[in-house]
């Protein structure tokens, strides 16, 4: 079955830097689309990035675009999303997401458990 494990979560300061990493099992990692969504708390679900499978094109919402770098390792069903210069409006439960905007958003798509970012002094 579908599985995807977040991990690298935990609490960082405003400015600092976070690695999120996203392990696949249980379908064709390398021909679907992944994605990175976000659930800040009383929120709705946002996406956040995602990354072609052919030919790892990127694209990113406009509010971390120039700060978050989305990337996949193939060979180890891997997806990672690179955390820079965190604000306190970053905290939330980071979901990975097999599928892109649309599977994220409505929730409908298979994602993980998430792993919780909190950026604070």
């Amino acid at each position: 079955q579908v599985q995807l494990v977040e991990s690298g979560g935990g609490l960082a300061q405003p400015g600092g830097s976070m690695r999120l990493s996203c392990a696949a099992s249980g379908f064709t990692f390398s021909g679907y689309f992944i994605s990175w969504a976000r659930q800040a708390p009383g929120k709705g679900l946002e996406w956040v990035s995602g990354i072609d499978s052919d030919d790892g094109v990127t694209s990113y919402a406009d509010s971390v675009k120039g700060r978050f770098t989305i990337s996949r390792d193939n060979a180890k069903n891997m997806v990672y999303l690179q955390m820079n210069n965190l604000k306190p409006e970053d905290t939330a439960l980071y979901y990975c997401v097999l599928g892109g905007r649309s599977a994220a958003i409505t929730g409908l798509g298979y994602r993980g458990q998430g792993t919780q970012v909190t950026v604070s002094s």
